[in-house]
């Protein structure tokens, strides 16, 4: 059954885009905006500047007549150059125009209403600009003063419309820029996005992949940046799915063969005996205790299945304090029976201070299966050497026999489950190629470590090493 997955709503790429191109927009207009408001601000500054400066000037020299009256003011302003403005105006005190060089704007003898005259009559020197694309339309007024007191106003006004062409082709410049630059920007993000998106795609697909099943499947490697390493980990992750997956496949074909073996002997017994009209007493009590040990059998195998399967839910263990001396000496109890059937001798050296921290189950369980292998696996009126021993911070299980050995090839593989050195000799004996691998995961729960190596002379010679506990110590 197919799973269902939520529909995208916003593609990666989209939203990347969207992103960007709100920022590219903002920095845009910044950059349309700041220059040209600075570039008028220091034009009005400039003109505030000169403007304030020649009112002032124009001031000073009415203040020098002792009285405004038309034709004094007329030749005052005629020498400071009145004639420079667009307009200039002279009030006195109450507000009648005696000077006005706009004469269609304000006659003689009239009242002015300018609002720039009545602040400079009131004592203030003011100025106004005003931009509107085309022009700087600047305006100023200042008092004139005598003895303290005002006397009249002076007015001045003019248009700049060389400044604002000016500022106007700047402006019109860095807008074409800004478009140039922002579409050649937008052409690369839209690149650089589809590539990226395009990556990420792919690493999707393979995962789509791998999740049907197809583990061989490998992302191919581009760039060096975060999506490499994403891909480099998916592929590492598939790798070791595959590996499983291969596991999985060899533990559950050799399970049902092993499986399968004895449910044929069992079945084949079953059919003899059901068949068979005048079978003696003998026969069929022959066959009843071989139908017996092949359910021995596989209630063995199906124990160490469990165990297996245990070991793999539950790779955390409960840890007590276990005397490793102990458990060997019930353990090699338990075998005597059995070595003594083979004829084997067994020799053990129990050394003090071999106390971990384990479970007394699964220490059972080591010494039990390289023992039983030691004995199983030896040569007739052989020896099995058992030994415990305490070196420096680690407590060391060495178990030696004067068996068969081990081929250099084969010694890789002897954890692995269901492997066999001899696969006739181990099913004629009963092995399973499970003790092994039991007694590696139990060891490696524990913190241990477990080596195999050929003996000087004949057999081979298991080491396992455990960090001990000291004499005092808690588990």
């Amino acid at each position: 059954m197919a799973s269902t997955r939520p529909k995208i709503k916003y593609s990666v790429r989209v939203v990347f885009i969207g992103i960007f191109c709100a920022f590219l927009l903002v920095t845009v207009g910044l950059l349309n905006v700041y220059p040209t408001t600075t570039a008028r601000d220091v034009v009005f500054s400039a003109k505030q500047s000169a403007m304030l400066s020649r009112a002032g000037v124009m001031s000073a020299s009415l203040a020098a007549l002792e009285k405004l009256s038309g034709d004094g003011v007329q030749q005052v302003m005629g020498l400071v150059g009145a004639g420079e403005y667009d307009r200039a105006v002279v009030t006195d005190q109450t507000g009648v125009v005696l000077y006005d060089t706009d004469a269609h704007s304000g006659l003689p003898g009239t009242v002015s209403d300018s609002s720039l005259l009545l602040r400079a009559l009131e004592g203030n020197a003011v100025f106004a600009c005003r931009y509107d694309g085309d022009a700087f339309r600047s305006r100023a007024a200042a008092p004139v003063m005598s003895y303290g007191r005002v006397i009249g106003a002076v007015y001045v006004s003019e248009t700049d419309s060389e400044q604002a062409a000016l500022i106007g082709s700047i402006q019109a410049r860095l807008r074409y820029i800004s478009v140039a630059a922002g579409v050649v920007t937008l052409v690369l993000i839209v690149l650089f996005s589809e590539a990226l998106t395009k990556r990420i795609r792919t690493l999707v697909d393979g995962m789509r992949i791998v999740r049907e099943g197809d583990y061989a499947y490998r992302v191919p490697l581009r760039g060096h940046d975060e999506v490499r390493t994403l891909s480099e980990e998916f592929n590492d992750m598939t790798g070791r799915l595959q590996s499983t997956d291969e596991l999985r496949r060899r533990f559950v074909s050799d399970a049902s063969h092993e499986l399968r073996t004895p449910l044929a002997s069992i079945r084949l017994l079953s059919d003899s005996i059901v068949q068979s009209r005048n079978m003696d007493e003998g026969t069929m009590r022959e066959f009843v205790t071989d139908i017996g040990s092949e359910a021995e059998r596989l209630q063995r195998l199906a124990e160490k299945l469990l165990r297996l399967t245990k070991m793999d839910s539950q790779p955390t263990v409960e840890h007590q304090r276990v005397d490793m001396a102990e458990v060997a000496q019930r353990t090699i109890h338990l075998l005597d029976p059995l070595a003594k059937q083979r004829d084997v001798t067994i020799y053990t050296e129990f050394g003090p201070g071999c106390v971990i921290a384990a479970s007394e189950d699964d220490v059972y369980q080591i010494i039990f299966n390289l023992a039983e292998n030691a004995i199983k696996y030896n040569s007739f009126g052989g020896n099995v050497f058992l030994r415990l021993t305490r070196q420096g911070d680690e407590a060391v299980l060495t178990v030696e026999d004067t068996g068969i050995g081990i081929p250099a090839e084969d010694a890789p593989h002897i954890f692995d489950r269901f492997y066999r050195v001899d696969k006739a000799r181990s099913r004629a004996s009963g092995g399973s190629g499970l003790g092994l691998s039991i007694v590696h995961g139990a060891v490696m729960a524990h913190g241990g470590s477990i080596s195999v190596a050929p003996r000087d002379t004949v057999g081979t010679c298991f080491t396992v090493r455990f960090p001990a506990l000291a004499e005092e110590a808690a588990p």
